[in-house]
């Protein structure tokens, strides 16, 4: 088995429009993450970060709901989901966090540093050898239990992870989401660990973006996309892959694959920009009409979209957007307060009582989306490059 890990191909002009689209957007984007920070910036960055960890292990097979998701994120107990699926999300969540906290350092990554990841990701489950390479072959198989990819011998996978970390910084003149790309592709097809191979490269490709300060980390990952997506990943995977260690292929159908996710993602969070400040503009009127705090908004946003509420993750949120804790009492207050005004339902009894967004405040988000356009589907390999350079096809 070859040694050389698959290379990066090498841009062409279509690629480099495609590039082009994708950095003027993250520049828009960047204006309100960065230099202009609005109340709900906090909102976008949590529920960004909960499709990314829900995404991703979707994939995975762990399947749980956004509200589980971003109740595992704020540290609460899930209502929903298995033992198993709750242990995996919070094991994403911890690695996930890590991978926050270091874009705001200059952090080499290492093998030493995708260990520390996998241990985080894995480590309520010991089959897989949390933080070690493994020790035997390991395959794919797909829902029919037919193999569908092969990995390299084990005796390999050591020496190519050292060609995989020297490969993130060989080469400056190579676009970063290039190289993320495929540090992504390298890492899954060596598939280094026993388990986790798929959540290591995607949490991969998201630290070698945010090393090089591509707006925000969360902004920068495309795993909620990948996990609407996932048929579409597994076929590119497949079709680079061939079935076993194939370094020799061309990367260039998973290069454009990639491109075409982070186009469709970053419209998608132009979106939401303007979804949410919009949604956080009605919101302050409603707090203002029923003569409500100004700290309940953040919560009545996330009750708007859909959101189950306790009162543990009412305080959460208060002191999320606030910045200050709040006691439990005066959680309480509120919580009865938004029922008086009927625009929070309560349910159930005991610790075990939630609240929901009334049909009025969930018709505030409905009306808002109905304004906005689809998520785009555009291929930006067919719509950019023939209005700016006619006669390039994908």
């Amino acid at each position: 088995m070859s040694l050389i890990i698959f290379i990066t191909p090498e841009p062409d002009d279509a690629d480099l429009i495609v590039i082009e689209e994708i950095e003027r957007l993250r520049r828009d984007l960047s204006i309100f993450v960065r230099h202009k920070p609005r109340r709900w910036a906090g909102h976008l960055r949590k529920m960004s970060l909960a499709r990314a960890v829900r995404g991703s292990n979707w994939i995975e097979g762990y399947r749980a709901s956004l509200d589980d998701v971003l109740d595992t994120i704020e540290g609460e107990e899930p209502l929903d989901t298995t033992e198993e699926t709750r242990l995996a999300l919070v094991g994403y969540r911890d690695a996930m966090t890590y991978v926050l906290q270091l874009a705001e350092a200059e952090t080499q990554i290492d093998e030493s540093l995708l260990r520390s990841l996998h241990f985080m990701m894995t480590k309520h489950d010991l089959r897989a050898r949390p933080g070690l390479y493994r020790q035997g072959p390991v395959w794919v198989e797909d829902e029919n239990g037919d193999r569908v990819y092969d990995a390299p011998d084990v005796e390999l996978v050591e020496p190519l992870m050292v060609q995989l970390i020297e490969s993130l910084y060989n080469d400056d003149s190579v676009p970063v989401i290039f190289r993320a790309a495929m540090a992504h592709l390298n890492l899954v097809m060596i598939h280094p660990f026993r388990d986790g191979n798929g959540r290591m490269a995607r949490a991969l490709q998201t630290m070698v973006l945010s090393g090089e300060g591509i707006v925000s980390p969360i902004f920068s990952s495309v795993e909620e996309y990948l996990g609407r997506n996932t048929d579409d990943y597994y076929a590119v995977l497949t079709e680079v892959g061939q079935g076993n260690w194939h370094p020799e292929n061309s990367a260039r159908p998973w290069i454009r694959f990639m491109l075409r996710a982070h186009y469709r993602q970053a419209w998608t969070l132009q979106r939401r920009i303007r979804e949410t400040e919009e949604l956080y503009d009605v919101i302050t009127q409603l707090v203002d009409r029923y003569n409500l705090p100004n700290r309940v908004t953040g919560a009545l946003a996330d009750a708007a979209r859909g959101r189950r509420l306790r009162r543990p993750i009412y305080s959460r949120l208060v002191e999320m957007t606030d910045g200050d804790p709040i006691s439990d009492l005066t959680a309480s207050r509120d919580l009865k307060a938004m029922v008086d005004a009927r625009i929070l339902e309560p349910r159930g009894a005991g610790r075990g009582r939630t609240y929901h967004g009334s049909q009025e405040l969930r018709d505030l988000w409905i009306n808002i989306r109905a304004d906005r356009p689809p998520r785009t589907n555009d291929d930006p390999y067919v719509t950019l490059p023939q209005r700016m350079l006619p006669g390039i096809s994908a």
